[in-house]
């Protein structure tokens, strides 16, 4: 009998680029913290500096990867989701603004929140338009 169409066997060679990209993403993070610590109730930097990076970043790869004739199938999913997926962090964006907001300074939690989410979209904005233009 054959498989739906909706049920995809698993790919075992995207899970393996996704895995291993993932476990560069995280580490890279996890330098980032360590070399730019916080304490609880202060503005998050590396958090920040690691989202808006990583934006950026993923701008300039969907601006090649579209711009390429025929990419390595495994190329989006080893840097997009893989390392650019675990380098970037929704998890401890939100720890850190609900850190902000429940220890007295819920005003710079909510600019925290907003201000990560725009700069995030001007930084992926930026990074595909710029790399197009350089690409031309």
């Amino acid at each position: 009998m054959a498989e739906p169409a909706s049920i995809q066997r698993p790919r075992w060679d995207v899970l393996a680029a996704v895995g291993a990209g993932g476990a560069l993403g995280s580490l890279a993070r996890y330098g980032l913290s360590v070399a730019l610590p916080h304490s609880r109730g202060q503005f998050a930097l590396s958090t920040f500096v690691t989202n808006i990076s990583g934006c950026l970043l993923i701008g300039v790869l969907m601006a090649l990867l579209t711009a390429a004739a025929d990419p390595h199938r495994l190329l989006r999913p080893f840097l997009g989701v893989g390392i650019l997926g675990g380098y970037t962090t929704f998890s401890t964006y939100a720890t850190d603004t609900l850190d902000l907001v429940t220890n007295g300074r819920p005003f710079t939690g909510l600019a925290y929140a907003f201000g990560t989410v725009v700069a995030a979209l001007v930084a992926v904005y930026a990074g595909h338009e710029i790399t197009r233009a350089v690409k031309k």
